[in-house]
């Protein structure tokens, strides 16, 4: 039996993505748990087969073994021109269905229309992805326009959420991406953002130094090289086999 039969298994059975490291200590825990029937059943008299070398063998899996394995059935994948492919996420990997599939998925589910944010939604979640944890007051002052309302509709469409209080006056509540904002754009980590490293280290302006807030609908700045492509803003993410 193949370490990557064995990886494709949990990676089917399991509904949430599984980590390298997970997937490794299941497998030796699948040996742990085989040499220690073994031993009670000779403790106990009983005479039964020798455990099989392949399975011996998994009891040294690692994480970099297993990472191996994924990338072996991602070509097999590929080279069957099979609908799903292995990616990696935040929390792991996980088996979707290839975007070119997506619109045929979609009709598993027709009361789910694809939704775009509005630009001033998608530049408040820009500068939260490149600027997280940030206060609210810190957003406007990048923005010159008060993010009440864009806010409360990123947390409701659980993209950002809550990740807790800054070390300043009045103790104001810092905002941050979810996990379901990695799986949306299709990015492991912030630093797969466009220009992160660089974007992450510009020089934002005072929040005491902004100007009074006005209203999204009486004002809209554009935020210049804070932002994230076109191409991200749609909801054309992998579906779930």
């Amino acid at each position: 039996m193949q370490l990557s039969a064995i990886v494709e298994a949990f990676l089917i059975a399991s509904q949430n993505p599984l980590s390298p490291e997970e997937i490794a200590r299941l497998v030796r825990a699948r040996v742990a748990e085989a040499e220690d029937v073994k031993i009670r059943e000779t403790d106990e008299g009983k005479e039964s087969p020798a455990l099989p070398e392949w399975l011996l063998a998994l009891a040294a899996t690692s994480s970099e073994a297993v990472i191996a394995a994924i990338a072996e059935l991602n070509l097999t994948y590929q080279d069957g021109r099979r609908a799903f492919t292995l990616i990696e996420r935040p929390t792991g990997w996980k088996l979707y269905t290839r975007t070119e599939y997506g619109e045929f998925v979609r009709q598993l589910f027709p009361g789910r229309k694809p939704e775009r944010m509005s630009g001033p939604a998608m530049e408040t979640l820009a500068i939260i992805a490149y600027r997280q944890p940030i206060t609210k007051a810190a957003i406007e002052a990048v923005r010159g326009v008060s993010c009440d309302g864009m806010i409360q509709k990123l947390l409701d469409r659980d993209l950002i959420r809550i990740g807790g209080r800054a070390e300043l006056p009045g103790r104001p509540l810092l905002y941050e991406t979810t996990d379901l904002f990695f799986e949306h754009f299709g990015i492991r980590s912030i630093d797969d953002l466009p220009n992160a490293t660089e974007l992450r280290k510009v020089k934002l302006p005072e929040a005491k130094e902004a100007p009074t807030p006005t209203s999204d609908s009486e004002q809209q700045l554009a935020l210049g090289p804070i932002g994230i492509p076109p191409a991200a803003a749609g909801d054309e993410s992998s579906s779930e086999s």
